[in-house]
């Protein structure tokens, strides 16, 4: 059995109930964190490369004043961005997680999280400091100048304006980051809801085709136990051969209604099965020519797209007069396309709907499923012919190249 479209295109949407896909759609992350944690990885990478670019060229122009330890050296910014990187991680998480709706609720919960994680580089920069110096051994200017800066004078003269610098400097950062998940979050939701729009297109697309398909059975029947009926009377033993018949179509009938697409050959000879059965009950008016199966290409098309066609060359071929009827069926392969065409005889002068159930089924089938690949045109002809046709793609290898999204096997 073939996967359904929606497991074709999004498996894991597929698998989901409605309830996943709510939750997943308003919280992508908290199920897909991963991608999430690379992208603001490789984030956090930038901004530290960056900043000690910054840091040190900074550093050397001051230098070259004779202005020394303004900026902090380079081990001590690496030690600090990997102790705000889990900070960092964590505050983005939690941001995802909580959302932005409702606005006047979330927004300050965001702010909170953003200076949370602000207020912290100073510290941890301070904390780097302490480390590398405790490593590599401390500068006696850097350890006059923290000693001369020493208490809540030194702290209100020089450190709360470092403090207030560094988490502005931060947030800015803090703010880009967040950005540029939110924008990532809404690029994969949009992704997922067209995902999720393209495979419910694609069952739609296939319960309508089976709708049709339904549409055509009952339709068939109902003509042809008429069939039936009218030699019941008249000719009881051909009555009895018609209905041993009528039962080997309906099981052709309910074997094509299952699938998609059919063999050629088993297309033309169920079509065959249904013009012998008129025969009989119009013997004397009524001729049939159909393509034997050793003439036809190796081929698929499309289940019971024959079937209408030769009905409606029937119904409305006899109709209207009482002189002789011949129907035929013709099959050509040319490069990549097939033509199929059903040939009617009809009565001189008399107007034919072309519009009927059968050939709007035709019609919106082919448009289904090969969209402007395929063409289907109906009409009288100048020589009281009735040509109803069918152009369409070559389908060798069966049904994997039947649809233009790649439809799977009947």
């Amino acid at each position: 059995m073939s996967a359904s479209p929606l497991e074709q295109i999004a498996p894991e949407l597929a698998l989901a109930g409605p309830k996943e896909l709510t939750a997943a759609a308003a919280s992508p992350t908290r199920t897909r964190f991963r991608p999430y944690l690379y992208l603001l990885t490789a984030f956090w990478v930038y901004v530290l490369i960056s900043n000690l670019m910054y840091a040190n060229n900074m550093q050397a122009s001051l230098s070259q004043m004779k202005v020394e330890h303004v900026f902090a050296a380079s081990d001590a910014r690496t030690l600090q961005h990997l102790m705000l990187y889990p900070v960092f991680i964590l505050c983005m998480w939690r941001a995802l997680r909580s959302g932005w709706q409702p606005l006047k609720r979330k927004l300050p919960m965001q702010l909170a999280f953003a200076l949370g994680f602000s207020i912290l580089a100073s510290p941890a920069l301070m904390l780097g400091e302490k480390l590398s110096y405790t490593w590599w051994g401390f500068p006696a200017e850097a350890e006059h100048g923290m000693k001369s800066g020493w208490g809540w004078a030194g702290f209100f003269a020089q450190e709360l304006p470092t403090w207030i610098a560094s988490a502005t400097n931060f947030l800015v950062t803090y703010c880009f980051g967040l950005a540029l998940i939110t924008a990532f979050a809404t690029y994969q939701r949009l992704r997922d809801a067209q995902l999720r729009s393209a495979a419910l297109e694609r069952a739609l697309t296939q319960s309508h085709l089976q709708a049709l398909r339904m549409q055509l059975s009952p339709h068939t029947l109902f003509n042809l136990l008429h069939t039936i009926r009218g030699q019941i009377i008249w000719d009881p033993p051909a009555a009895q051969t018609m209905v041993v018949q009528l039962g080997d179509l309906l099981r052709r009938l309910l074997s094509a209604g299952e699938r998609e697409f059919t063999r050629l050959a088993d297309e033309v000879q169920f079509v065959t099965l249904y013009l012998e059965l008129q025969q009989k009950r119009f013997a004397d008016r009524l001729t049939i020519a159909v393509p034997g199966r050793d003439n036809l290409p190796r081929a698929w098309v499309p289940s019971l797209i024959l079937q209408p066609l030769v009905e409606n060359a029937v119904v409305h071929g006899l109709a209207g007069h009482e002189g002789p009827v011949t129907i035929s069926v013709e099959v050509h392969a040319a490069g990549e396309t097939l033509t199929l065409r059903v040939l009617n005889t009809i009565a001189p002068g008399k107007a034919v709907d072309g519009n009927g159930i059968g050939l709007a089924n035709v019609r919106e089938r082919l448009d289904v499923q090969f969209g402007e690949r395929a063409r289907f045109t109906s009409g009288p002809t100048a020589e009281n012919l009735w040509v109803a046709e069918i152009v369409m793609p070559l389908l060798r290898d069966g049904p994997d190249g039947a649809r233009p999204d790649g439809g799977g096997r009947p």
